[in-house]
């Protein structure tokens, strides 16, 4: 079913290209969360075949594990053993309900407050012509895209967590603030928790994980990284994106790894956000052509100089955002909360939840642009 909604036009359309007209282009609508719910159904035969999970012998137990809406079209991926428990039996607690409502409302706020915003950013440098992307624009440009995608996606999971939290459900977290990572292995233990976890589960290890040669390693890697990021979406550009990652991780497995270890903190992290920051504008950019300009701008081979006064006013007019993000995107603020009595957040916290909420109700009423990056994953 993923294969022929989601791939089946990609397929005709690259056998066209070369000449050879193969299968008909059928132009199908792609189903909304189509990756995560059939990813997560396959958990299910697998786990009960290992004897991981029990067979689960209620139709609406099983259709509830299918279907179950907090999490369906933007996950995080749910795998049946983690779960199989809960959809069974589960507890409820004016606590843990109110809990769930905190969690919600700081999803929302991402998606809403942040990443709607600093999206903007993003698409005017996407749309700027080819002649005048300077480097520095590039740069701020894929800066602004890296902060969207994080608080669009992990708003999203942080809406879904409280969402099942309200329910009685108890998801894990799918996202563990990555860009503090100081390497990219690092970065991929924080990013998209659920799926990396999935692919490691049921592709890695079942193809021999690290137990092989380094020959066989840099197979295995090399086709979980491409399946990784052909789930992202049906453009040879994800692809491309998932290989990039399976090179700089295979790099860093067998060579890199400890010569980081000795590299000053900061240096590694310069390191890792620069890579990051590259692989992102492969993620963004489907059209080739587009991509290898853009990357010639941001390292100062498209002739657009060094910046110019758009990059000023951009700054300028973003710069608020930007650092509110790039803060946000860290542990300090949850570190400066966990310093306040609890007395003292018991009484912030409900106020902050309620202004939390109007100011994001407020601004969906008001604002017409509202994106939704994993609508077609």
């Amino acid at each position: 079913i993923l294969f022929f909604f989601k791939y089946w036009d990609l397929i005709a359309g690259t056998l066209r290209g070369f000449g050879l007209d193969l299968l008909p282009s059928l132009g199908l609508s792609l189903p909304i969360g189509i990756s995560f719910y059939t990813f997560q159904t396959m958990t299910y035969p697998v786990d009960v075949y290992r004897g991981d999970a029990q067979v689960q012998r209620s139709v609406v137990n099983f259709g509830t594990f299918v279907t179950l809406f907090p999490q369906l079209i933007a996950g995080p991926i749910l795998k049946y053993k983690e779960l199989a428990d809960q959809v069974d039996q589960r507890s409820y607690s004016v606590e843990q309900f109110a809990n769930g409502v905190h969690i919600f409302v700081i999803g929302l706020g991402k998606k809403v407050l942040l990443a709607n915003n600093i999206g903007m950013l993003w698409d005017a440098y996407k749309a700027m012509p080819t002649g005048e992307l300077t480097v520095l624009g590039a740069w701020l440009g894929v800066l602004a895209f890296s902060l969207q995608l994080y608080f669009d996606f992990s708003g999203y999971s942080d809406m879904a967590v409280g969402l099942g939290r309200m329910l009685g459900f108890e998801f894990l977290k799918n996202f563990d603030y990555p860009y503090i990572s100081r390497s990219v292995t690092e970065f991929w233990r924080r990013w998209h928790i659920s799926l990396g976890s999935w692919f490691r589960e049921y592709v890695y290890i079942p193809m021999g994980g690290n137990r092989v040669s380094r020959g066989r390693l840099c197979f295995n890697l090399m086709v979980g990284w491409g399946l990784t990021g052909l789930w992202h979406g049906a453009s040879w550009n994800f692809l491309l994106w998932g290989l990039y990652f399976g090179i700089l991780l295979i790099v860093e497995k067998l060579w890199l790894g400890r010569l980081l270890e000795r590299w000053p903190a900061a240096l590694r992290h310069v390191y890792t956000l620069f890579l990051v920051l590259v692989s992102w504008a492969i993620f963004a950019l489907e059209d080739f052509g587009q991509l290898g300009t853009y990357l010639s701008a941001m390292f100062g081979f498209a002739g657009g100089g060094l910046w110019d006064p758009a990059f000023g006013y951009y700054l300028r007019s973003y710069l608020v955002v930007l650092v509110i993000g790039c803060i946000t995107a860290t542990p300090l603020c949850a570190g400066l909360w966990r310093r306040i009595p609890k007395r003292g957040q018991a009484v912030v916290l409900p106020v902050l939840v309620v202004a939390g909420l109007l100011l994001s109700t407020a601004y969906l009423v008001d604002a017409t642009y509202n994106p939704f990056l994993y609508f077609r994953f």
